[in-house]
């Protein structure tokens, strides 16, 4: 995201993956009370983690946090998150522990990975997305991963690293994540002695990998899916690694495969009775805009004009979507246009493709038009966050800052932890001039992604803006004292 200053939280410089990962190790610290320095209990039953539930939540809060303010490789895009969120939440609804609460997001990654670190915070790189075949094969490896979660997996094996102290253990689960994210990364958080205790926790893992396989099975039949997707996608990377030799997909190489765990999925499956489950029209629609923004504008067009030609693909709607995006990219409205059409003779109906319709008025110059298309899809889809954004940047754009206000407020009573709207809302209110509103919302922007420092200064900011009534100031002065206290307790905790 690129935000005005004093109005958007700012994106901040590109850093390289050693400093994220030194980043890292201090918010892991940070989230750790003292008390567990002393060690930790031994490895329990397979469904107990010997790190408390509410730790496993705030390091893999502070680990989103880090990845998605620092690593260039976060994919901030509301439709291809929502896709996979829904698709994720669908397949924890069907886990052991369907209450646990998970967060999933995308990485820009073209490498076949997916990773899960702690407190149910799932990571799925864009690769995996376009090289699974059917969305029963994407859903077995996200299966396979929540699985991980519900289990305990990464933190029973650091519990089981007890004779360490909690710096040692704290930079292993940071080597383990990048590792899991980017094998070839993860000699930057790996140190010294580290090095062999990591090496320790992957040969670990191959047991946590059987385990993930079952319950991921029973995950993925109790979801709805076809359960061959799991083994399917599995094989198939199997047989692809052959061809890279030492440089096999990174999934394969976090994911220890082995033919006897391949030949279990099968069996399993073989043993389940068929059942036959189209993908949704929006896994198709996801793979065609993630394939539209690979290569130059004119490589995307070229390469999904190919395929249209050819007919090389298993759902039309998705290409020529892709192709729409490839052309917005290339700035060619009239064949965007003409693709919207297309699509619609195909009797398309999703939030993904008026939200293109609605960009692609914007993009030239037809503000009007494009709040006219959001307002129509709203009435149909008023949960789309895409629309939402979408919809009040266009009020902004057509100088309406009162109308956008009105609308982000109404959002904000049902979706209060979504900080792209409270930035949104800064931004609306500094249009209005409203200093007092514009801090405020940019303050809870800054302490939705962790990051109190920031929203400290910009509450203070609205405590001198010197615009609002009594009860807006102490609104803000009690907010400011929450997060000062907060950022005591976490300074208590740092010592």
């Amino acid at each position: 995201m690129n935000f005005a200053p004093r109005t958007q939280p700012s994106r901040p410089r590109r850093v390289r993956r050693g400093a994220l990962a030194t980043m890292l190790v201090a918010a892991l610290l940070s989230a750790m009370p003292p008390v567990l320095a002393d060690g930790l209990p031994d490895l329990g039953d397979s469904s107990q983690s010997d790190i408390p539930p509410q730790l496993e939540k705030k390091v893999g809060e502070s680990i989103l946090n880090e990845i998605r303010l620092r690593d260039p490789q976060y994919l901030d895009d509301p439709e291809i998150a929502a896709y996979v969120d829904q698709l994720g939440q669908r397949l924890a609804a069907a886990s052991p522990d369907p209450g646990f609460g998970f967060t999933f997001f995308v990485m820009k990654d073209p490498t076949i990975n997916a990773f899960a670190t702690f407190g149910g915070y799932v990571g799925v790189n864009t690769g995996l997305i376009t090289s699974a075949q059917s969305e029963s094969e994407l859903a077995g490896v996200l299966a396979h991963e929540i699985s991980h979660v519900t289990q305990h997996h990464l933190a029973r094996g650091i519990a089981k690293e007890k004779q360490n102290s909690i710096v040692a253990m704290a930079a292993m689960a940071l080597a383990l994540l990048a590792a899991s994210k980017n094998p070839d990364a993860a000699s930057a958080a790996i140190v010294g002695s580290q090095a062999a205790m990591v090496q320790s926790q992957l040969g670990f893992s191959r047991d946590f990998e059987r385990e993930a396989d079952r319950i991921g099975f029973q995950t993925l039949e109790k979801a709805g899916f076809d359960v061959r997707g799991m083994g399917d996608f599995f094989q198939r990377l199997q047989q692809a690694s052959r061809l890279y030799e030492n440089n096999a997909p990174s999934y394969m190489r976090t994911h220890p495969l082995t033919v006897e765990r391949i030949a279990d999925m099968q069996n399993r499956a073989q043993k389940t009775p068929y059942k036959q489950v189209p993908d949704s029209l929006d896994f198709h629609l996801v793979r065609g805009k993630l394939r539209a923004q690979l290569g130059t504008p004119r490589e995307a067009v070229a390469d999904l004009e190919h395929l249209l030609k050819e007919r090389k693909f298993a759902n039309e709607a998705g290409i020529r979507f892709g192709l729409a995006h490839a052309q917005l990219r290339a700035k060619n409205y009239a064949a965007v246009e003409q693709e919207i059409q297309n699509l619609r003779r195909l009797k398309v109906a999703s939030p993904m493709l008026d939200n293109l319709a609605a960009e692609s008025r914007s993009a030239q110059g037809d503000v009007a038009g494009a709040i006219a298309i959001y307002k129509s899809a709203l009435r149909n889809a008023p949960f789309a966050k895409s629309l939402m954004y979408g919809y009040s940047e266009a009020l902004l754009a057509d100088k309406r800052p009162a109308e956008a206000l009105a609308y982000l407020d109404g959002q904000l009573q049902l979706y209060t932890g979504d900080y792209k709207l409270w930035s949104l809302k800064a931004k609306t209110a500094s249009a209005l001039g409203r200093r007092l509103q514009q801090h405020q919302a940019l303050a809870e922007a800054y302490a939705l992604q962790g990051q109190l420092l920031p929203a400290i200064d910009q509450l203070q900011m609205a405590q001198r803006s010197g615009d609002g009534n009594f009860y807006e100031q102490s609104v803000v002065d009690a907010r400011l004292r929450e997060l000062r206290t907060r950022q005591e307790e976490e300074a208590r905790q740092k010592r």
